[in-house]
């Protein structure tokens, strides 16, 4: 099965032009994938100087679609739920961590943890997503 390179992942994720809107910054891992990052500001912050919990939505939409991406599947989101456990200063730099869950031909079943760099989870997503295709068409 030809996978994306990391190249098209990091391409997929500046294609979807809220990422660059946000300014929120893809960072390439040893994986051969990438990830999400934002310095929260006040441009990302609700009336308390807390992230936004739509930027939050947005950036774990956006990372659990590039990793049904990485198994060369295109989708769409179906559902998705959103769990805020801790508030997200402004200054805290966060990043993704998304995982697939399940990979069927239909759909597929992921979830993220938006957390800091030593890990602490502020937020935890789960979405189905409907197949739409492939990014390479099988030989």
């Amino acid at each position: 099965m030809r996978k994306p390179t990391q190249e098209q992942i990091i391409e997929f994720f500046h294609a979807n032009t809220v990422i660059d809107f946000l300014e929120v910054e893809v960072v390439p891992t040893p994986d051969g994938e990438a990830r999400l990052q934002l310095c929260a500001d006040s441009r990302h912050a609700n009336l308390y100087s807390m992230a936004h919990g739509g930027v939050l939505t947005t950036m774990a939409d956006t990372a659990m679609g590039a990793k049904c991406l990485a198994l060369n599947k295109r989708v769409v989101t179906i559902s998705l739920t959103i769990n805020f456990m801790h508030a997200i200063l402004t200054g805290t730099k966060i990043f993704t961590d998304a995982k697939v869950l399940h990979s069927g031909r239909q759909t597929m079943v992921c979830e993220c943890n938006i957390v800091d760099a030593d890990g602490k989870i502020y937020a935890k997503a789960g979405a189905t997503f409907f197949v739409t295709g492939k990014l390479f068409d099988e030989p």
